[in-house]
């Protein structure tokens, strides 16, 4: 039985400022999608027809809500030690920010 003084944190302690770091790059990046994407349902891009109804009801919650549990995945993959995890939604981020801005700019 670990004493109290041995409380484990979700960052251990030789890895606390670089996670801490990759967590706040997850959070601007989360920011971001979230922003790209509520922006893309309000284009009213007639792409978005083609999706199913109970995506884009209630102004998009569905697909917002999926974004926050990719977002929260990464995040806690993230801060238990899954380096990697900050990696692969890093690059999701981009391809969201590339076709975001296809959408938005009338590209596509």
């Amino acid at each position: 039985m670990k004493s109290s003084d041995e409380r484990q944190l979700a960052i251990g302690e030789r890895h606390s400022y670089p996670f801490a770091m990759l967590l706040i790059l997850l959070f601007l990046l989360g920011v971001g999608n979230f922003a790209v994407h509520k922006a893309v349902l309000e284009s009213g891009h007639p792409m978005l027809d083609a999706l199913p109804s109970f995506y884009r009801s209630g102004g998009g919650r569905f697909s917002l809500g999926f974004e926050f549990v990719l977002l929260l995945a990464a995040m806690l993959l993230t801060a238990n030690g899954w380096a990697g995890m900050a990696i692969a939604y890093a690059i999701y981020s981009l391809f969201n920010f590339a076709t975001g801005w296809l959408i938005l700019s009338g590209r596509i």
